[in-house]
């Protein structure tokens, strides 16, 4: 007698939307190995953290509405710009990206599932955990982490409250997520793509996230290492950023960026997979210099790793050093910049039509590129001493990763969940959330610049009178940007209930990539249940 499980005795004894009960009903969604049920709760996951994060947002702005204001204490003002940063990487864009990567690539690749279905599982479960513990350092004794989301020591080892131990924990769990997650899409693409798929024939979506698989386990790790210093720092007598114990605090700003930049790439190079679906397909056009693509994403992630600290240029680095990573900061914009004009060139003479997601892409096109110019300012060095820690930095990775990383997602959830549910979203809705968005966000942020070329420097809860017309302007566009999320809301849910009554028909995607939409997918299933005895 031996006892196997398959995905087909398991399909066949399992009818997903059959539960009798709500315990079945639960088990379903805590249990299934399917990589579409998996995608789906990251999803939900970044949806929720997206709304906590952006009401910490609304809470910040609202403090700097007019100076002298106490809305809020200045030790609560300093944790809800630790908890948001936190939050919206690692709560959110991970989260999102991660979720569509579970729905789409197997499909893409044409694969019945993801590589290692259990480990996908628990990769996932290991965040709401997390960000439970996180938030919980809000309800414990002592204020909660409130030394800004890049936790430099020794702010946040010798002078750290003692919620600070339990961000540590948390870190470690999302980094082990991370990394098994990682795991799990390169075994997936390497293993599972369909005969005849060779890798020069993957979507751009599939190969951006093959890429930024490999940055994730370089990069965490490091991450890891950095936080368990920390630990021991704090805990254990060690003296790895104290300098009076022989140790340096600059070390920890390596150990950061190292990962922290690295990291930005992992936030936004799945985004450019994903605009390099979406506009060839609403320019009925293939993409513009596919292989040029592919090999723009794979040097933009070696270089990530050797432009760290050109965050730290005003530390007191060796010239040398300040040049080097000037120079490698020049440089990586230039695989950046073949890819902007590849999207360009694809929707030149293209027969365009202007849907939900194509605005978001077209959007994402203008803006990331604006904060990409931006970029370039910080770049160099002379110009970055005065820009460090003001509002122009703020202005910058706002716009990079907004209207970057978050665009993208918001893109893609409209481009794919009419495949997603069967049911397609409300057209009128979803032009009224990217217009309400775009004027939020611009708004919001480009006001930003002149705030810190005028010397307004970032995280603080009071400022002089001379900034505040520029502040209240940010926060009414704050509050436009925020509510608009709601319509994004409402129409998900609509359009997942099937209110809207319009069914997808094939000719929604009529793109580049037909396997996408063909390949046979499983219907959900999990193999947690007793399997079945064979002789």
């Amino acid at each position: 007698m031996a006892e196997v499980i398959t995905h087909e005795t398991e399909h066949h004894h399992y009818e997903p939307g059959h539960e009798k009960t709500l315990g079945a009903k639960i088990a379903r969604w805590v249990f299934t190995t399917n990589h579409k049920d998996i995608g789906t709760l990251y999803l939900w996951l970044s949806f929720l953290m997206f709304f906590v994060a952006g009401g910490m947002a609304l809470l910040i702005r609202t403090e700097l509405f007019m100076p002298g204001a106490r809305f809020i204490s200045p030790e609560f003002f300093n944790q809800m710009t630790t908890m948001h940063g936190l939050i919206m990487v690692f709560g959110v864009v991970m989260p999102a990206l991660t979720g569509l990567a579970n729905w789409q690539i197997p499909l893409m690749i044409g694969a019945p599932d993801m590589a290692l279905p259990r480990l996908n599982n628990w990769s996932f479960w290991l965040l709401p955990f997390a960000f439970l513990l996180l938030i919980s350092t809000f309800f414990i004794e002592g204020p909660a982490p409130n030394f800004g989301w890049t936790f430099y020591a020794p702010l946040s080892t010798q002078y750290g409250p003692p919620s600070t131990d339990f961000m540590i924990f948390a870190i470690h769990l999302m980094g082990l997520s991370s990394i098994m997650g990682a795991i799990n899409i390169i075994a997936t693409i390497i293993n599972m793509r369909a005969p005849g798929m060779s890798y020069m024939k993957m979507p751009v979506f599939a190969w951006s996230w093959f890429i930024t698989a490999f940055l994730l386990l370089g990069i965490m790790p490091v991450l890891a290492g950095c936080v368990t210093m920390m630990l021991t720092d704090r805990h254990f007598g060690t003296s790895f950023f104290n300098a009076a114990g022989g140790g340096d605090p600059l070390l920890f700003q390596h150990l950061f960026w190292f990962f922290g930049h690295p990291e930005v790439y992992v936030l936004i190079l799945p985004a450019f997979g994903i605009i390099s679906e979406i506009l060839p397909t609403f320019s009925r056009k293939k993409i513009f210099g596919y292989r040029f693509m592919v090999y723009a994403i794979v040097v933009i992630a070696v270089l990530s790793y050797v432009v760290w600290a050109h965050h730290m240029f005003t530390t007191g680095i060796p010239l040398a050093s300040e040049l080097f990573f000037m120079y490698a900061t020049m440089i990586i914009a230039v695989p950046t910049g073949v890819k902007v004009f590849n999207w360009t060139a694809t929707m030149f003479k293209g027969s365009l039509s202007f849907e939900t997601p194509m605005l978001f892409a077209i959007g994402f096109l203008f803006m990331f590129t604006f904060g990409g110019f931006s970029g370039l300012m910080l770049a160099i060095v002379p110009a970055d001493v005065q820009y460090q820690d003001s509002y122009f930095v703020v202005a910058h990775f706002h716009y990079v990763l907004m209207s970057g990383s978050v665009y993208a997602i918001m893109a893609a959830i409209y481009y794919w969940l009419p495949k997603w549910c069967g049911y397609m979203y409300c057209e009128k809705l979803g032009k009224w959330h990217f217009w309400l968005t775009t004027l939020g966000m611009n708004i919001t942020f480009f006001v930003m610049h002149f705030l810190g070329l005028a010397g307004m420097p970032r995280r603080i809860p009071d400022y002089p009178l001379q900034f505040e017309d520029f502040n209240r302007i940010a926060t009414i566009g704050a509050f436009i940007l925020g509510f608009s999320q709601l319509i994004f809301l409402y129409n998900v849910i609509k359009t997942i209930r099937g209110k809207n009554r319009v069914k997808a028909s094939a000719e929604v995607w009529e793109g580049h990539h037909g396997l996408e939409w063909t390949v046979a997918s499983p219907a959900p299933y999990h193999t947690f249940s007793t399997p079945p005895k064979i002789d």
